[in-house]
């Protein structure tokens, strides 16, 4: 079914419709030379549907056709996705740049999917069985994992396995099974099958509420404001804070199964750096390259505002089909303050009526729907998967005020906001521990994090007070105590992610030496003078952060840490050494 164009406005598309069309169905906007270039129905007004096409729209004029589809925006899924880096419309990079060169073609697109390669299937499901949706009919090794050909998703009730290929090589264009539905009906079942991007995934017996601890070996993160599997949190702050550094040391050491990385219209340069980087990083519990198991969604702020609202989308749905396997997924979303402004233009487009700082109103609901596809699920063979989303924002001049934070603060459960004056000192990750906060409950005690949070805030007073009444205002007693809150931001907050030991801190070493120092944080020091209680604590700064560094079981490891367990004991060492 073909229209016309009647107006071009940016990336938007006004066509005449022909007959009945769908919303959020896809079209193809057919240029004088040849070139079709994708695009979606984002409203219908009487005889005229408005698309927002996923390309430029240079060389369209009025006139030309649009071919209307039934299909809505879809991504392919089988095996193969594991160590590709797609763009916002699933179309492999290099791929692309092998057949239109390093300067992008309208119109040109490619399937995720290699076509031609040949899997090893093995079949799991036999002849006769009933089938549910999303049920696995066989396995093929993916890398490390044994990727499951699945049901179609779209099957209702349940069917008959009417037959099934035996184990061998097989392309996912080939044909591995036939289903016989309720109805009598035949399904012809492939690797490969599309699902729409703005439609959550989720076929589970049912949802949980995650409460287990998501391990990142941040220290800050697992021990101050967890996250938790199947949970979210974002990570605000201004450029240059450490954003990217604190994503990358996520993706390599969280414990979790896929890592996708949607960098969502982040500059060039940061998203070239993205790609050369990550397949150079090597995953810590295989020795091999940590693309094995990542997927890369890239749109920089120089391609189609279209495509980079459907990115987030992309990244999500490619997301919930690993979970729909039983593995633990992260999606990690960078960031969605250039989603949000992807919206803003198209909502202009359209002509809406604006939100704040000209955001479209529905700005809250889009972002709810976005974190909400996050969770962690019970599949029909009792098997438990988990979506843990975190999205970073970008606000300008890291102000935590404008509608993008406040919104995405609303739905999240953790916030690690990060803090311009913290990386200017140089204390990363510039996490600020005052300002910061999760609802989740992480691998330390409620009750310890809030005796920490509690000396943290008064240490903070006490600094502040000191900017004004100075140092010889301050009495010894409150001097200690801000000493002490600096003591625990140096040795256990900061971490030098460039380090093989301190970089990544195991859950068990993180409790094992929070607990070392709540022993130095609740000693009752009774300190003769300033003098005294500054060199003490620095003595025993540098001790801590001497610990960090040391490989658990070595030497100077057992050595410092018979040192430390002495100053606890008696504050007896380092005091001496300070006087």
């Amino acid at each position: 079914m073909n229209g016309k164009i009647v107006a071009v406005f940016g990336n938007m598309v006004v066509a005449s419709i022909p007959g009945r069309v769908v919303q959020n169905s896809v079209g193809y906007c057919k240029r004088a030379d040849g070139a079709s270039l994708l695009s979606e129905v984002i409203r219908i007004r009487g005889t005229v549907a408005d698309l927002q096409v996923f390309e430029e729209t240079r060389g369209l004029k009025v006139g030309d056709e649009v071919e209307f589809t039934s299909d809505m925006l879809s991504v392919t899924l089988g095996p193969g996705l594991l160590g590709q880096i797609f763009d916002g419309l699933q179309n492999p990079l290099p791929k692309v740049a092998e057949k239109a060169g390093f300067f992008l073609t309208p119109g040109v697109y490619i399937s995720g999917l290699d076509q031609q390669r040949k899997w090893d299937f093995t079949p799991v499901a036999k002849v006769g069985d009933s089938i549910i949706a999303a049920q696995s009919l066989g396995t093929v090794p993916e890398n490390m994992f044994e990727h499951h050909i699945m049901a179609p998703f779209t099957l209702r009730g349940t069917a008959k396995v009417e037959s099934i290929v035996p184990a061998g090589q097989y392309t996912v264009e080939q044909e591995i099974a036939v289903l016989v539905n309720e109805q009598g009906e035949k399904i012809s079942v492939k690797m490969q099958q599309d699902w729409p991007v703005k439609r959550a995934l989720n076929i589970s017996r049912r949802r949980l509420m995650p409460t287990e601890p998501l391990t990142t070996r941040v220290r800050i993160i697992d021990s101050l404001f967890p996250i938790v599997r199947g949970g979210t949190y974002c990570i605000p702050g201004p450029f240059g804070a450490g954003k990217t550094v604190l994503q990358q040391i996520t993706s390599r050491h969280a414990e979790v199964d896929i890592v996708i990385i949607a960098a969502c219209g982040e500059r060039a340069g940061e998203v070239v750096e993205t790609i050369r980087e990550f397949p150079q990083l090597i995953d810590p519990r295989t020795g091999k390259s940590l693309m094995e198991r990542t997927i890369i969604i890239c749109n920089t702020s120089a391609m189609p505002v279209a495509a980079r609202e459907a990115s987030v989308y992309t990244a999500a749905t490619l997301a919930e089909y690993y979970r729909q396997m039983g593995l633990n997924v992260l999606l990690l979303a960078d960031s969605t303050s250039r989603w949000a402004q992807a919206m803003r233009e198209v909502s202009g487009r359209l002509e809406e009526i604006p939100g704040e700082e000209a955001f479209p109103a529905y700005l809250e609901s889009r972002i709810a729907g976005f974190y909400e596809r996050a969770g962690q699920i019970e599949l029909h063979n009792g098997k438990l998967a988990s979506l843990t989303i975190g999205g970073t924002v970008s606000p300008a001049g890291g102000n935590f005020e404008e509608p993008v934070t406040q919104s995405t603060l609303k739905v999240v459960g953790a916030f690690h906001g990060l803090s311009r004056a913290r990386s200017d000192a140089r204390r990363y990750p510039s996490i600020d521990p005052l300002d910061s906060w999760s609802k989740y409950v992480g691998i330390i005690e409620p009750s310890k994090v809030a005796r920490v949070r509690a000396l943290l805030k008064r240490g903070n007073e006490i600094s502040q007070m000191m900017t004004v009444v100075g140092e010889e205002g301050t009495s010894t007693g409150d001097f200690t105590t801000m000493l002490k809150a600096d003591f625990f931001d140096n040795v256990y907050l900061q971490q030098n992610a460039f380090d093989k030991v301190d970089g990544a801190t195991p859950k068990d070493r993180q409790v094992f030496v929070f607990d070392r120092v709540l022993g130095v944080l609740d000693k009752d020091f009774d300190f003769k003078d300033k003098s005294v209680a500054r060199k003490t604590m620095v003595a025993a700064t540098d001790m801590f952060r001497n610990w960090n560094y040391a490989a658990e079981g070595s030497e100077e490891y057992k050595k410092l840490l018979g040192d430390i367990e002495a100053f606890i004991e008696s504050g007896a060492i380092a005091q001496a050494a300070a006087e």
